[in-house]
């Protein structure tokens, strides 16, 4: 009887043990990881099992459960990144270094990823647009996305990473301009004012620099443009970037002058300049004392003599590269006595005469390349001891077309390096890819692969002291942090001809064993992509692209056995009794986040699914139904857009107009967050608020369907791009209208609606002219508001943001009756808000003095309006002093939006209006004006407006 309770007692102890591994992973995160393994051609070969954490899934680290770490550097990894791995709301680093089998786009709700700060994914093989969700990651520190195939543009919204230290998007195919802010709700990389690092050579970039990208607020480091398509000037607020210490514009098609402000840039050691259209002279460069390499090759500056210029540069510089300028005359020995001097590139110009380098020459200079000139006498002089000074004469007369044997000044070669670190005495090991360790000679299996510096300080290649100090740092990193790394060995050290990257082959030999495994290899892989290792100042930034290894020990580790075969048959029957209850609950699990990533699965065609939310009416259509009924999304039914995407004029097959906002790529919501918006706006009845149809989330597509607003928003109409003119009746009707659609949402709607954007191009305008409030993109619930008090992030507009909820975070609906002021006064203006840089509230508040007609405000008047402002303005001063009471800096002395609209009827019941009586269609209706602008809704209406730049409120 006691054998049978004891075995009865370890069946429960050991269930209790397999119940405690299993659980050591957070539920959600083991499915993620789960889904991220089946979407992998070839994971890594130890993933098995259930729980990541528990069982030690090479390149995962957990912290109490939760999945903070996912490092997977050259592990061959094929396949791609699912949505699925944004559920990870704990990770920090998400690191998938050189596997360049990685392809496919980026998750578009990338953004989820809050935690988030490190991103590197250098050398895959990801393409595509980068997501606009990006910009959602606020915690980001390093951004490396270079050595891919990424095209489209920039997202604007990575300039709201307040963070970001590291942004990498080198080598890729991203095109179009720079993105800077506007001022109001659109972010640019001119935000980025801790960013240390922009790297984004080597790309298709177009357009001019733009003057607002720099500032002296601005910390850059290195600004590397190199290899794009940029035009333009180089900006004078450049030189405001005092910090910058590496400047490369070179093999752009930038024009105009090189600018003397450059001048200021006092920290400055490497300038690259070459191979644009820069016309005039070189400017003085003589307070750049740390300057190092100056290349201004290949352009079109004015021709001179050498001598001109030469007292220009500082002595600082060891690398001179000015082929190709037109430059005249004998090459003065002055040049040659620079202390620091190690290469002169000065090939394909007219200078003649004698080369001489005198007596007072650099003791560093290296090597000398004057191809392609007039010179006809060379005065040789006895290297110095140890000297390997290379000096190129090819293609001149002294050098005669046929020698013999030629001399060796006439012979062209590279400018390399023949160093090799340290010296391989071992002979060769049998087996492909086996190398042996240079100090032991043990034949192992290296890690190798390209060492890349963009802008070395240096170009004297034959100092093999310079190369021998770099083999002994990383040597010294290696062994003083135990990364499994026995020595390091460089070789191959030369200079990619096109770039002037220094290239050096690096080989890391694994220590006591004869390979790499898994997690030695990402151990080191890592190193590299977060930039943990840093080499000697002289090197400058760099990049480490692995060559693929396929020599992994077989097999890899198993889950620990459990249970041996002394609990019998019992206990195996236990196990799998306990492993399929087990399985059931993850199977839940991942169908509950299935849920999460596509929450519509459930949902029937007919809405009557548990999961289906009250729709009212608000009908699921397909992706080929939206297709047909825009006529296949042509230019011909597009009517506008913005950078959320565009919207297309539709006709459903019951004849009704449809105007269909299709989201595209970098704009798409979440799953829940779209599902979510659908439930809030299907509730939303009014006359004054812009009705859903429907809605369609297929095939990767997320489309809002509204009914169709035939003459656009107000702001177009006050621009005067409408054609439609708006008179003082006209507006005190759109005013009233705006404002019951306001209060309704406020008060009315179920549940009650802060729409957080109140502004004039979120305000349609219907057959009648009936004012349609629209756009809910960044609408809260009155009640989720309240209960978080502080939202966690500020958004709207500027110019129409409420300055107290823009210092406080805190948001109420008195933020909407804020912007609803102001576009009361939009109403009276016809302009914007913010108009050079003056504010129109803080304006007329200076302006108007309340004891003359219309309180002196006929300047501002629009001057549809204008023109019987004397006559038929009645009601006018009560107007604005309602307006104003709307803008009042404290929320709690503003009105309510049902006292707004209560004020606004008795204005119009003073001017003998008719509250009640819609407005009547203009004579030319907004879709006859857009066949001339072919821009029906503008570039903001429907749009969700993102946050803008943290920059103080205009003071009222």
């Amino acid at each position: 009887m006691s054998s049978r309770i004891e075995v009865f007692v370890l069946l429960i102890l050991l269930s209790f043990q397999f119940c405690s591994v299993s659980a050591q992973t957070n539920g959600f995160d083991a499915d993620a990881l789960q889904y991220l393994k089946s979407s992998l051609t070839i994971p890594p070969r130890n993933w098995k099992g259930y729980d990541p954490c528990g069982t030690n899934w090479v390149g995962i680290a957990c912290e109490y459960g939760r999945v903070v770490n996912i490092s997977l550097g050259n592990l061959n990894l094929e396949g791609k990144l699912p949505a699925f791995i944004t559920t990870l709301s704990e990770l920090h680093t998400l690191d998938l270094t050189s596997n360049p089998n990685l392809t496919g786009p980026l998750p578009l709700n990338i953004g989820n990823l809050k935690e988030l700060t490190n991103l590197n994914l250098m050398g895959c093989g990801f393409s595509g647009q980068i997501p606009e969700s990006i910009g959602s990651l606020e915690q980001l520190v390093t951004l490396s996305l270079n050595s891919n195939k990424f095209n489209g543009t920039i997202p604007a919204s990575i300039g709201l990473l307040s963070k970001l230290y590291w942004f990498d998007i080198a080598d890729n195919q991203i095109e179009g301009k720079l993105p800077v802010s506007d001022g109001a709700s659109l972010p640019g990389l001119d935000m980025l004012l801790q960013t240390k690092h922009f790297h984004f050579g080597k790309n298709k970039l177009s357009g001019d620099i733009p003057e607002k990208l720099f500032s002296a607020n601005m910390t850059l480091k290195h600004l590397l443009f190199d290899g794009n398509l940029l035009t333009g000037e180089i900006p004078q607020s450049l030189s405001l970037v005092k910090t910058l210490t590496v400047l490369r514009l070179d093999r752009n098609r930038l024009s105009g002058e090189i600018p003397p402000s450059l001048n200021n840039l006092t920290n400055l050691q490497e300038l690259y300049l070459s191979d644009n259209k820069f016309t005039g002279s070189l400017p003085s460069l003589t307070s750049l004392t740390s300057l190092s390499t100056l290349a201004v090759s290949n352009n079109r500056l004015t021709s001179s003599q050498i001598s001109s210029w030469i007292s220009l540069l500082p002595t600082s510089l060891a690398t001179l590269r000015m082929a190709g300028l037109q430059l005249q005359g004998p090459i003065p020995t002055s040049l040659f006595s620079l202390p620091e001097l190690q290469t002169v590139i000065l090939k394909r110009n007219w200078l003649n005469e004698t080369l001489d380098f005198g007596t007072n020459k650099s003791q560093n200079l290296d090597f000398v390349d004057l191809q392609y000139n007039d010179i006809t006498e060379y005065i040789k002089q006895p290297a110095n001891k140890g000297s390997s000074r290379i000096v190129i004469l090819a293609n001149n007369p002294v050098c005669p077309e046929v020698g013999n044997p030629p001399n060796e000044y006439c012979i062209e070669v590279e400018h390399n390096s023949s160093y090799s670190s340290p010296k391989n005495t071992c002979g060769r090991c049998s087996g492909e890819d086996r190398e042996p360790i240079p100090t032991t000679c043990r034949c192992v299996y290296p890690i190798t692969g390209t060492l890349t510096f963009r802008s070395p300080s240096f170009s004297g290649y034959s100092n093999n002291d310079t190369f021998e100090n770099l083999r002994l740092n990383l040597t010294g990193f290696f062994e003083n942090r135990n990364y499994t790394v026995d020595s390091v060995a460089i070789r191959n050290i030369r200079e990619d001809e096109d770039d002037h990257y220094l290239l050096i082959d690096l080989s890391l030999f694994p220590y006591k064993q004869d390979r790499f495994n898994e997690t030695g290899m990402d151990s080191v892989i890592s190193r590299f992509s977060t930039q943990t290792y840093k080499p000697p100042n002289t090197f400058g930034p760099y990049i480490f692209k692995a060559n693929k290894y396929n020599k992994f020990p077989a097999g890899g580790s198993n889950s620990s056995h459990i249970i041996g075969a002394v609990v019998g048959s019992t206990v195996f029957l236990l196990i799998l009794m306990i492993a399929g209850i087990y399985a059931l609950k993850q199977k839940r699990r991942a169908e509950k986040a299935n849920d999460q990533i596509n929450p519509f699965a459930k949902w029937d065609a007919n809405q009557n699914s548990v999961d289906a939310p009250q729709l009212m009416g608000t009908k699921a259509f397909t992706f080929e139904e939206m297709r047909k009924c825009a006529n296949n999304f042509s230019v011909a039914n597009d009517v506008g857009g913005g950078g959320y995407g565009q919207v297309y004029k539709g006709i459903l097959p019951s004849g009704q107009l449809i105007a269909i906002k299709r989201a595209q790529p970098g704009s798409l919501q979440g799953a829940l967050e779209f599902k979510t918006e659908i439930e809030l706006l299907s509730r939303v009845h009014h006359k004054n608020v812009v009705k859903l149809l429907g809605f369609c989330f297929d095939r990767g597509e997320q489309m809002l369907v509204y009914e169709y607003i035939p003459n656009g928003s107000l702001r177009d109409s006050l621009s005067g791009k409408s054609g439609i003119r708006l008179d003082w009746t006209r507006r005190l009707r759109i005013a009233l209208g705006s404002g019951k659609g306001l209060a309704y949402l406020h008060e009315l709607a179920d549940p009650p609606i802060i729409h957080r954007d109140v502004k004039s191009s979120n305000v349609l305008l219907d057959e009648s002219l009936t004012a349609k409030v629209a756009d809910f993109g960044l609408s809260q619930l009155v009640e989720d508001a309240e209960k978080a008090n502080v939202t966690a992030q500020v958004k709207g507009t500027m110019g129409y943001l409420d300055p107290e909820y823009y210092m406080t975070n805190q948001l109420t609906e008195k933020s909407d009756v804020y912007g609803f002021g102001v576009m009361m006064l939009e109403l009276l203006t016809g302009k914007i808000p913010i108009e050079n840089g003056k504010y129109v509230v803080k304006e007329m508040k200076m302006k108007m003095n309340k004891s003359k007609n219309l309180y002196d405000l006929q300047d501002f008047l629009d001057t549809t309006i204008s023109a019987t402002s004397n006559r038929n303005l009645k009601g006018f001063e009560k107007y604005v002093d309602v307006a104003l009471r709307c803008v009042d800096p404290e929320g709690v002395k503003r009105p309510s939006m049902n006292e707004v609209v209560k004020e606004i009827e008795n204005i119009m019941q003073y001017a003998g209006l008719n509250p009640n009586v819609e407005s009547y269609a203009s004579s030319r209706t907004y879709d006859e004006a857009s066949k001339e602008s072919g821009d029906l809704y503008g570039n903001n209406s429907f749009e969700y407006s993102a946050s803008f730049p943290t920059t103080n409120l205009e003071p009222q």
